[in-house]
């Protein structure tokens, strides 16, 4: 694989949920308003596409005679595999390693007309599929992600989006690795154990028994991270605590990685962009599969048709839960905003955190806080719903009255 040239994802006509509501009786000669809707989810409260049901039964209550698009987004995490369903993939399921070794149930999107699946490492080796309070930073393993990966290439994908984010894991990327192929052993000859911290007794990685059909294969890294793989903004020491990880546990691992990038190729792709998403899985695919890395938004608008639905939009509204100094790094809102070729852009948000001037250099012109009609945020996440209906009533008061 290793193309130097960053692949693009072939995109279709989608099949959106399109709602359109004609009011009066007189016909209207004019074009009607068009509005797309595209949110990513308010994480613990509503998915994206619920979200933009919410969003679209309140700008046509207010406006009447508007059509609205839904397009739900995601930027490469948790929500990912369930935009491109929205947006009429297929759903796929495998039965694939947990990141504590237990089975787990795992799905995929596919869109058969393509070969283009979507794949989100946080349904095999994601935080969400620990027990409460069940951390396993030092032996947590992507197994499952790379078994993931094969079941999408058994159901003919030949290009694969994988979305990396909510990882429960830091090991590099090697456990999918491994299930891909490659024999990574240690000084006597054994197979390592699962987990980021075994990787320091490392000494030979066998790439030879790949995957053949991953040759074949256009492999898209998306993610919203550009971490390097170790160091002070590395893998272990920036995401590792939130999986668990003590001050000790992250030395162990930063070495283990960075003792592990050594053997795999020099530690020349340690420092590149993404490799320090996931836990290093990002690592492990571009350097283990020649990956191409590119942010997670840019990658699943293209995919998901976003151009095409914004054709005649005369306003998007986009969102997610917490509108603040992370959404300016890669989150879907300024991916959205940066996609709409100058159409304006206004966002909904549970808690927002800008300013107008970090805004509108973000390219949105506005921003609607649901703590601003419910500012008890229990009480807010709760009834999310309907305080995004009323918030669209707003927008369409605003900006389509």
């Amino acid at each position: 694989m290793g193309a130097t040239t960053v692949p693009r994802v072939g995109s279709r006509r989608l099949d959106a949920e399109v709602a359109e509501v004609r009011g009066g009786t007189v016909a209207d000669t004019t074009r009607r308003r068009r509005v797309l809707v595209a949110p990513d989810k308010f994480k613990g409260s509503l998915t994206a596409l619920e979200v933009a049901r919410h969003m679209g039964a309140g700008l046509r209550r207010a406006a009447p005679g508007t059509a609205v698009t839904a397009l739900p987004v995601a930027d490469g995490g948790d929500g990912t595999v369930a935009a491109a369903l929205a947006a009429g993939f297929d759903r796929r399921a495998a039965r694939v390693t947990g990141p504590l070794g237990e089975p787990v149930d795992a799905a995929y999107a596919l869109r058969g007309a393509d070969g283009t699946a979507v794949v989100e490492m946080a349904e095999a080796s994601g935080l969400r599929l620990l027990p409460d309070g069940a951390f396993a930073p030092l032996t947590a393993t992507t197994r499952g992600t790379g078994e993931l990966l094969l079941a999408a290439l058994d159901a003919g994908a030949r290009t694969i989006v994988l979305g990396v984010g909510g990882s429960a894991t830091t090991d590099g990327g090697a456990g999918m690795l491994t299930a891909l192929g490659a024999r990574l052993t240690d000084a006597r000859g054994r197979t390592l154990a699962p987990g980021g911290a075994a990787l320091a007794a490392l000494h030979h990685a066998d790439l030879s028994a790949l995957e053949a059909r991953l040759a074949r294969t256009s492999l898209v890294l998306a993610g919203d991270v550009d971490n390097p793989l170790t160091g002070p903004r590395g893998a272990a020491a920036v995401y590792g605590p939130q999986k668990g990880a003590s001050p000790e546990d992250v030395a162990v691992l930063d070495a283990a990685l960075a003792h592990y990038a050594r053997v795999l190729d020099g530690g020349e792709l340690a420092g590149a962009p993404g490799a320090g998403a996931a836990g290093g899985l990002g690592y492990g695919a571009l350097a283990g599969l020649g990956a191409a890395f590119r942010p997670g938004i840019e990658v699943m608008l293209e995919v998901l048709g976003f151009r095409e639905a914004l054709a005649e939009a005369d306003l998007v509204v986009t969102g997610e839960g917490s509108l603040d100094e992370q959404t300016l790094h890669g989150k879907a809102p300024v991916g959205v905003a940066r996609a709409s070729s100058g159409t304006p852009v206004v966002a909904v948000c549970g808690r927002l955190a800008l300013g107008p001037a970090a805004l509108a250099g973000a390219g949105i012109e506005r921003a609607y806080a649901l703590t601003d009609l419910e500012p008890d945020a229990r009480r807010c996440m709760a009834d999310a719903g309907p305080l995004l209906e009323l918030t669209a009533e707003a927008i369409a008061r605003d900006y389509l009255g």
